[in-house]
Formats: C-alpha cells, sequence, structure tokens
C-alpha cells in the first residue's frame, strides 16, 4: 500500500511537471569527494580549489581571492544545475585546459545530490530559507 502511494506521488509529480529534487543529505555524502579540493559553508575559505559558496549563478572563474587557469576565466560558463551537472561529468573535457583534476561524477542520480547539496548555500555560506 505505501509503496502505491510513494509511487503514485512521484508519477503525478512528473506528470505535472514538478521536479523531483535531489537529495541534500546525499549529496552533503557526495561532496566529500570534492572536500579535498573544495570547501562550502559558513567560513569556507579557497582551498586547492575554490569555495563553491552562491555558485548557483555565479560565473565560472569569479570566486574572489582563487587564481583561476585562463580557460576557466574565460568559458563563459553561468553556473546553473544544468551546467554544472554537465561540467561535472567530465570537468576537463567541459573546460579544456582547467587546472582541475578530477576524474568527475559520472552517475546521474549522484549529480543530482550533489547539486542539491552545493545550491543551497548563498554567497555567504548560509543556508537558503
Amino acid at each position: 500500500m505505501l509503496k502505491g502511494l510513494i509511487f503514485s506521488a512521484i508519477a503525478l509529480a512528473a506528470s505535472s511537471g514538478i521536479a523531483v529534487a535531489g537529495d541534500v543529505a546525499a549529496g552533503q555524502v557526495v561532496f566529500k569527494k570534492c572536500l579535498p579540493c573544495h570547501a562550502v559553508g559558513e567560513g569556507a575559505k579557497n582551498k586547492v580549489g575554490p569555495e563553491l559558496n552562491g555558485l548557483d549563478g555565479r560565473h565560472s572563474g569569479q570566486a574572489p581571492g582563487f587564481n583561476y587557469s585562463a580557460a576557466n576565466k574565460d568559458s563563459g560558463i553561468v553556473w546553473s544545475e544544468a551546467t554544472f551537472k554537465d561540467y561535472i561529468k567530465d570537468p576537463r573535457a567541459k573546460i579544456p585546459g582547467t587546472k582541475m583534476i578530477f576524474p568527475g561524477i559520472k552517475n546521474e542520480k549522484e549529480a543530482d545530490d550533489l547539486w542539491s547539496y552545493l545550491q543551497q548555500f548563498s554567497a555567504d555560506g548560509k543556508t537558503k530559507s
């Protein structure tokens, strides 16, 4: 019975055009793959890679105080769900010449969850309400 209700709710959401967002908690777990190089949240600082607060809507190559490659600064990318998911599959293919050495996240569910986790942080590192 419960499985039927859950399936019905998912089917209704899909048929009505409502997007089913990624799992923020699962995204936090996926972010552990990024954590050696990136930080997010209050007090986040640039590491080997830039801090990722306020990523949604930010232009590539624009985190204050981070020394980006020319390829990244000149990519013209404005981060959104679509651009992030395309990029994170294979960063070096999306921005040839980037300094980011990461094999990518090919699993779509993990990419969805990671985006949901990251996009909750505003530019100041606080979670959006």
